[in-house]
């Protein structure tokens, strides 16, 4: 197994309950291919470093795990099609 890390930036106009959900439903989806999360951390609401479709400012959430390959790909499809993610980028550790 390899190790991951995540970042995503979520939309600042979503609600606290959903931004717990989204976490969570990203968690599951690594979980359901076998992965093991090693960290789960919510920075909250930053100022984004430039503007990207009008949004200035977005919650910040970093997920570390281990896993394989399959695993990031399909968080990586899963992160795509969410409307609520403004950005998202998933590196391999140790490169």
């Amino acid at each position: 197994m390899r190790n991951y890390e995540v970042m995503y930036i979520i939309k600042p106009e979503v609600e606290e309950e959903k931004v717990t959900a989204l976490m969570e439903k990203f968690k599951s989806v690594v979980e359901e291919k076998g992965a093991e999360v090693t960290k789960l951390d919510k920075w909250g609401k930053r100022r984004l470093a430039y503007e990207i479709n009008k949004i200035k400012e977005g919650i910040y959430v970093l997920m570390q795990f281990k896993a394989e390959p399959a695993a990031s790909a399909e968080l990586d499809r899963v992160m795509k099609i969410n409307d609520d993610i403004v950005r998202h980028m998933i590196i391999r550790e140790g490169e």
